[in-house]
């Protein structure tokens, strides 16, 4: 695919991200697009072939943003403890700002979550991954104690997925403080459970 083909379709999408963000999928049309994009109804058909088509390459290009951003987070030359506190708050932090640029959780884009959690499918085994590798790599430095990292890893990514909600309408609080106690507490939390630890 050239450079140009690749820069009109990128352009399609935003153009039909800020129309869905505004109005809603049920009140545009493929000409709304078009003409929004300045490309006209023939170039908007060699890439989309209905308004279902594009809303899903919406729904993706918004996904992409946060697979970027998590695996920058992975690639970074951390201790495994420390990666994963970022992880968290990275992944929390880049779908707060997904939703947000697309108006908010009751805002239209949103309203047929099923559709949007279906697309989301590949986007979640992927971020599975990441979970895993840090969790295994975690295992090798001695920091974690994981009895099966494959699980752990998709217990971690559906408590993630329950915190999005409370964390974007500001029920809780950022995992990124300088405050020592409440790192203090969210480490203990994540590592050690919720079970006082007997000293001997």
């Amino acid at each position: 695919m050239s450079e140009a083909v690749v820069k009109t379709k990128d352009k399609l999408i935003e153009v039909a991200r800020k129309l869905l963000a505004e109005m809603g999928i049920e009140n545009i049309t493929m000409n709304d697009i078009a003409a929004a994009s300045g490309k006209g109804r023939r170039t908007l058909y060699t890439y989309f072939k209905n308004k279902a088509e594009i809303y899903n390459a919406v729904i993706e290009s918004e996904l992409n943003i946060l697979y970027k951003s998590l695996q920058e987070v992975v690639n970074k030359d951390l201790p495994a403890d420390v990666k994963l506190l970022e992880f968290i708050n990275i992944r929390l932090e880049s779908t707060k700002r997904v939703v947000y640029r697309n108006g908010s959780l009751d805002a239209e884009f949103f309203k047929d979550i099923w559709h949007v959690e279906t697309i989301r499918r590949p986007f979640d085994i992927k971020e599975i991954l990441f979970l895993r590798n840090i969790l295994e790599a975690g295992m090798n430095e001695g920091v974690f104690t994981v009895a099966n990292p494959k699980n752990m890893a998709i217990i971690l990514h559906s408590a993630f997925k329950g915190l999005e909600v409370p964390y974007i309408r500001g029920t809780i609080d950022s995992f990124s403080t300088t405050e020592k106690k409440e790192i203090n507490s969210i480490i203990g939390l994540l590592f050690y459970g919720l079970k006082k630890i007997q000293r001997h």
